[in-house]
């Protein structure tokens, strides 16, 4: 199975480095120099990292096929992607394929949503859950509120704050704030 591990962002500087969005819980492993990733679409790739540096909270990596700017600008958006056979994979860790269509309910058993993907974030992951009426919610996915996922059920429990969803009634700044 093929797992997203980067996508290629802005270049940075004028050698061909470029800053990497991160989507991976183990960089050090995955960016390694010397190592050859395979990417998405196939034809930008496959690249060989020749450096990786963190820098003010970012990751940047320099490639051995990219030597200046112009060449970096045009991997904008490239996936870097990995063979994986999920075995290593570890507790209370999910991809977003396994999490992708999975009813979103509340502790009493009441119907959210489903689950629509997964946005990486610097603090913690947001899971996706759109409701019914097609409103998407962005949901911190952290134990407290994401309190159980159940792949093989095809569930996932979600213990909100109040407001989160449509369902808890209007919201400041809704419909409530527009009447008055």
């Amino acid at each position: 199975m093929r797992l997203l591990v980067a996508v290629i962002g802005a270049a940075h500087g004028l050698k061909g480095e470029v800053k990497l969005d991160v989507r991976t819980d183990v960089p050090e492993e995955r960016f390694v120099p010397g190592t050859e990733i395979e990417t998405e679409p196939a034809a930008a790739g496959p690249l060989r990292i020749l450096s990786v540096r963190s820098h003010r909270g970012g990751t940047y990596a320099k490639f051995e096929q990219i030597s200046d700017r112009t060449a970096a600008e045009s991997l904008r958006g490239v996936q870097l992607v990995i063979e994986s056979d999920e075995t290593a994979q570890e507790e209370d860790a999910w991809y977003e394929h396994e999490l992708l269509g999975l009813e979103a309910l509340d502790p009493q058993g009441r119907k959210l949503g489903t689950v629509s993907g997964l946005q990486p974030m610097p603090a913690q992951d947001l899971l996706l859950v759109t409701e019914p009426g097609g409103r998407v919610v962005q949901v911190p996915f952290v134990k407290e509120i994401v309190t159980e996922v159940d792949p093989e059920g095809r569930r996932a429990v979600i213990d909100a704050p109040c407001g989160l969803f449509s369902q808890d009634g209007p919201q400041i700044g809704g419909d409530a704030a527009e009447k008055a």
